[in-house]
């Protein structure tokens, strides 16, 4: 494995960077030392935050932009702890599994570095910048590329610098030295917790190093403990099994990852797929109400029309009736005829038809109605249909409401059994009141991950619906059959012995409780 391919293993959770001098949290995972400083601040901040607002919420507080020194020495003191003045344990968030971790009395100084992370990481940093060299720190000016650096010195030496500073039959001829590096870590492990001691024991309960005096009265007295070197051995040898039985799996591994691109493909297509069903679902039920529309809108317009004509008529029969207009003008025409036959002739039709008006004016009624109330359309239904609108598959059963099973008093306990061999995932129970006039109300909705839910506040004197159905994933089942109960009256009042009063509940919440725990 080439040192290129690791990147992602050397990345901070936190800070989404390389790794600076990491810390190992008690969860195992490591995190920058700045990022445990910043990550304790800023909830430090929040807290500050949250009691300044509850003390005085019309002062804003000023924020600093960035932490302050005496901040950051509260926080390495130990027993440090927000939302705290005694010395107690700190809950740290680690942002590597999202869970709470206890960093101890000692807070970030208990906690040990990473040096073998760090030794990686350093290695990592010199493949990436290979083109550039590590200088020599002894050197006059210019300095030389260097070739060796001493871990006792903590510093890069060429091979001139490094025999002047290092010379034979000396002590710092026995120093250790490796190739170029600028990452220099102690030989020795010391006890974060005694810092005079060095590491020598291996606690297996908290699987992390101590010292013997953490053995002896510190807090792993009570724990089982190894030697280093056995510990290093065993872990040494799983370490190196895994990774054999790793590599040896590389073609099952790649035959995997070839699987799951496939997986991907076929995935996406379906789900491509499955959008383009959807849509056409949706497109038939947008053409069926464009139609629907069309065809009401056309009803409202030919009955508007044959209104208006009607009254239109009405109003023009009407108007005959003016003086000087129309029926009463020609009625008048009419009287000026001097020869009595002619003006009978005439008369006689004349006379019905004023005699008709006159008669309309007595009891006026208009020739139409105004009120469109029987072209509204009514939607209730098909709205709570298409609000019901989801996935459905026939492969999941419905479930049944157990009537024997489901009691109901001012609290309501619903049991209902779905067939083992297709066990859902959820299911939803529904619920809502009858009115007298038998108008339901909407549904309401509880999820429920057994087979039996306690439906409280129930008002007395009424009838509820209930209904069920059941998830699995994003598929759902058809609603169960209805079941229709009904609470009794208000509670009836009863003499206690001593005199006092006391409600008579047959069915109690306590009740329904053991109804669904049995």
């Amino acid at each position: 494995v080439t040192i290129k391919n690791i990147e992602r293993e050397l990345i901070c959770p936190a800070c989404k960077e390389l790794f600076t001098h990491p810390l190992i949290l008690p969860c195992q995972h490591s995190i920058c030392h700045k990022c445990v400083k910043e990550l304790l601040l800023t909830l430090d901040d929040s807290f500050n935050d949250m009691g300044s607002d509850n003390s005085n919420q019309s002062s804003p507080r000023l924020r600093l932009p960035s932490p302050s020194m005496d901040k950051i020495d509260r926080i390495n003191r130990p027993g440090w702890k927000r939302n705290s003045l005694t010395p107690r344990t700190t809950i740290f968030p680690c942002p590597g599994c999202e869970h709470d971790v206890d960093l101890g009395e000692r807070g970030i100084n208990g906690l040990f570095r990473n040096f073998t992370l760090e030794t990686i990481v350093e290695r990592y940093r010199q493949a990436a910048r290979a083109a550039t060299a590590i200088m020599c720190d002894l050197c006059k000016p210019p300095p030389q590329e260097s070739t060796k650096s001493c871990m006792d010195c903590s510093a890069s030496y060429c091979n001139e610098c490094f025999k002047i500073y290092h010379p034979w039959g000396t002590v710092k001829a026995q120093h250790e030295y490796v190739g170029p590096t600028t990452n220099f870590r102690p030989k020795i492990l010391m006890c974060p917790e005694h810092e005079t001691e060095r590491i020598n024991m291996y606690c297996e309960l908290c699987r992390r190093p101590v010292c013997h005096l953490c053995k002896l009265g510190g807090n792993h007295s009570n724990h089982r403990v190894t030697t280093m070197s056995s510990a290093y051995k065993t872990l040494k040898e799983k370490l190196s099994k895994d990774i054999d039985y790793l590599i040896g799996k590389e073609s099952q591994v790649k035959s995997q990852i070839s699987e799951l691109n496939l997986l991907m493909k076929e995935t996406e297509c379906n789900g491509e797929r499955a959008k383009e069903e959807a849509i056409t679902h949706f497109e038939k039920l947008f053409e069926i109400l464009e139609e629907r529309k069309s065809s009401v809108l056309k009803a409202i317009d030919s009955s508007k029309k044959l209104r208006l004509d009607k009254f239109q008529t009405q109003m023009e029969e009407y108007q005959g009736l003016l003086e000087n207009n129309g029926l009463v003008g020609y009625a008048q025409e009419v009287l000026k005829e001097t020869d009595q036959s002619c003006f009978v002739q005439t008369a006689k039709q004349l006379h019905l038809r004023i005699q008709k008006a006159t008669e309309s004016l007595k009891s006026f009624r208009p020739a139409a109605q105004t009120s469109f109330e029987d072209y509204v359309v009514n939607t209730s239904k098909q709205t709570e249909i298409l609000g019901e609108l989801s996935f459905f598959s026939s492969g999941i059963d419905v479930p049944e409401i157990n009537e024997e099973q489901s009691k109901v008093y001012n609290n309501a306990l619903i049991n209902w059994h779905h067939p083992e061999k297709d066990k859902a995932d959820s299911y939803v129970l529904e619920y809502r009141k009858i009115n007298r006039d038998d108008e339901m109300l909407s549904w309401n909705e509880v999820e429920v991950c057994g087979t039996s839910k306690i439906i409280q506040d129930l008002e007395n004197s009424s009838a509820y619906a209930f209904r069920v159905r059941a998830y699995k994933g994003s598929i759902c089942s058809p609603c169960s059959r209805e079941l229709i109960l009904h609470t009794p009256p208000a509670p009836a009042f009863a003499l206690m012995g001593s005199g006092g009063i006391q409600l008579e509940e047959p069915i109690t919440a306590k009740y329904l409780e053991y109804q669904e725990n049995m």
